[in-house]
């Protein structure tokens, strides 16, 4: 959530805040200000987006080799004016921007107020910044002090930068449960959320750990923890390209992440499929092959279009590795006290690596000493850090808030992850690896000729756009594509949808259907073909309209449905990679219809870091 920018150099800090507070706008678009020195410490803050901030500032004094931005996603205090960071200390000594959330906000606010401070925001992030003041007065602290044990005395996740009129000539950053990257340049520093505002500057970061803290000047850096001890920085060096940022003529970013699904489908196999198509290998979990061979339950957990990936994984490792599985919401993993052993397998999935109900999950699980992967996309993020191994997708940044392209890359490394268990547990024969192998390689060029349906996705969308309902239905590894479908629609275009098991309409989401209620059913040929053909028909008997993801060639359905989307054949096990991008543009364009912000949809954010 929110997203941070800072800089400290020899240019002008004010076209840097702004095109980085851009970059990160998809992981908060509330409000947005800056903090800008040259010679005094100036700050200009307004409820909106990061066009509004611009159009706020264009007369104002915007000159300054030092400053930070913020852009929001709120969390204590609607969206306004007074809300937004950055946030000033009552005596004007400091200056903060934050991410997270400060859980003893209010007990601090209660002595704080007894100490005569007086507050104009519902923030707790005004909490701590005079909390950092005070002590910094009370004890006659040095600015990085007052930082430490300001930190030390409050609890829960941060991650911020704080500016001093005492010391002007510095900025401290500091993490805690939410990312933070510097990026080091000649004479000069970034810092960032994420590497999306820095690579057009520089490629060699250092990624904060939890408990860090960083003081930064134009001479130097200097890095340690919490308890004062010094940290050596370990540089790292980008593998990200400016075009990856970038909506390169599409409309939104959305539909490009959409039209890049073969490109990074093959991005995620790359290297893991042998070149004769024979063999699957993942070098990331090889170091725990011996546990992975012997387990004997594994717990997928993640949040949102994170789960629905892994509600499909839990079918194709119990299909091909004959392993139990379970999946479970990280949000409601740790409050339900689970039963872990340390024999089990817990399994994260997160495109950022850095969903804080996921990692509050792996967090519980290793203290349970079980063994935990990770299946992220971004490297050197919390999860790919605190997991004992992993998969990375390398799907690249995915900018438009409703994942696409993450999904499907998910779903893709763990498809590819279970042949290699099945066939390390003797449950997969060569035969049926090879096939599947064939299929998983083949999913990128029938992607392609899915999105060649581009206009027909969107004639459909424009004229369901006014639909107040919306019901998805799939039977076997299609549901977890019914609830991903779904899920789509509801994030960009406000209409209500729910997905379910084609068999469980008649157990009660069957009274909702009219001649009103568009139905999207996922029935391609498989095992359920013949069942689903059934459900089909019974939406039709209560006047409903069904709209059908078929196989090629079908003629069965496209008797009985009102439209449909023909999609390549392909093997049922992978069939969710290829089915759902359909889904994905009927979302976007029925979305584009009806006149919403497709890439920045309201009340969301990107990188859910707070719980």
């Amino acid at each position: 959530m929110c997203g941070i920018v800072g800089y400290i150099g020899k240019q002008d800090a004010y076209p840097i805040l702004i095109k980085g507070l851009q970059r990160l706008e998809y992981r908060g678009y509330d409000s947005a200000g800056i903090t800008l020195f040259d010679e005094s410490i100036r700050t200009y803050k307004v409820k909106g987006k990061v066009s509004d901030l611009e159009d706020f500032v264009k007369e104002s004094n915007r000159s300054g080799s030092i400053g930070m931005g913020h852009t929001r996603w709120a969390t204590h205090g609607e969206p306004n004016d007074v809300n937004a960071h950055p946030h000033e200390s009552q005596n004007g000594k400091f200056v903060i921007i934050h991410n997270g959330i400060i859980e003893n906000y209010s007990s601090l606010k209660k002595q704080l107020t007894n100490y005569g401070y007086e507050f104009k925001s519902e923030t707790d992030t005004e909490v701590l910044v005079n909390l950092i003041e005070y002590l910094y007065l009370d004890s006659k602290l040095t600015v990085e002090e007052a930082v430490r044990n300001a930190l030390q005395i409050v609890s829960g996740a941060y991650a911020l930068v704080v500016m001093s009129k005492d010391e002007d000539d510095k900025l401290i950053a500091a993490r805690k449960g939410s990312p933070m990257v510097i990026g080091i340049g000649e004479g000069e520093y970034f810092i960032a959320s994420d590497a999306s505002p820095i690579i057009e500057h520089t490629r060699s970061v250092i990624y904060m750990n939890d408990n860090d803290i960083a003081t930064i000047s134009k001479h130097g850096l200097s890095l340690k923890t919490l308890g004062n001890d010094v940290v050596a920085p370990k540089i790292h060096e980008l593998d990200l390209e400016i075009g990856a940022i970038e909506k390169a003529g599409f409309d939104h970013f959305m539909l490009k992440e959409i039209f890049e699904q073969p490109e990074t489908i093959v991005n995620t196999l790359r290297g893991r499929v042998s070149s004769d198509w024979k063999d699957v290998h993942h070098g990331g979990v090889m170091s725990v092959l011996p546990q992975l061979v012997n387990a004997r339950r594994l717990i997928i957990v993640g949040c949102g279009t994170s789960w629905h990936a892994g509600l499909v994984g839990e079918y194709l490792l119990e299909e091909f590795a004959r392993i139990p599985v379970e999946v479970e919401y990280g949000s409601e993993f740790r409050y339900r006290q689970p039963i872990l052993y340390p024999d089990d397998i817990v399994i994260a999935i997160s495109q950022s690596g850095e969903t804080a109900d996921t990692l509050a999950a792996v967090r519980l699980a290793k203290e349970s000493r079980a063994l935990v992967l990770g299946i992220c996309n971004v490297v050197g993020s919390s999860i790919a850090r605190e997991t004992h191994a992993g998969i990375y997708t390398y799907a690249g940044p995915e900018i438009g808030v409703a994942s696409t392209k993450a999904f499907t890359s998910q779903v893709t490394a763990l498809t590819s992850f279970a042949l290699m268990l099945g066939k390390e547990r003797g449950t997969l024969s060569q035969e049926r690896l090879e096939t599947m192998i064939s299929e998983l390689m083949r999913i990128p060029e029938k992607i392609t000729a899915v999105l060649n349906q581009n206009d027909h996705c969107k004639y459909i969308s424009d004229l369901y756009k006014d639909a107040e309902n919306f019901l998805y239905l799939g039977r076997g590894y299609l549901f977890p594509v019914a609830l991903e479908g779904a899920l789509k629609l509801k994030e960009i275009s406000y209409i209500h949808a729910e997905g379910y098991p084609a068999a469980e309409m008649k157990h009660g989401p069957i009274a909702l259907i009219d001649e009103k209620m568009p139905v999207v059913v996922i029935a391609t040929k498989d095992r359920s073909y013949e069942k689903i053909v059934s459900n089909i028909q019974e939406v039709k008997a209560r006047k409903g309209i069904v709209i059908a993801i078929v196989s090629e060639g079908d003629t069965v359905i496209k008797e009985m449905a009102d439209h449909v989307i023909e999609i390549p054949h392909v093997e049922e096990a992978v069939s969710p990679i290829l089915s759902v991008v359909p889904l994905q543009l009927l979302s976007y364009y029925i979305a584009v219809a009806r006149g919403c912000n497709v890439d920045q949809p309201r009340n969301l954010a990107k990188s859910v870091t707070v719980e």
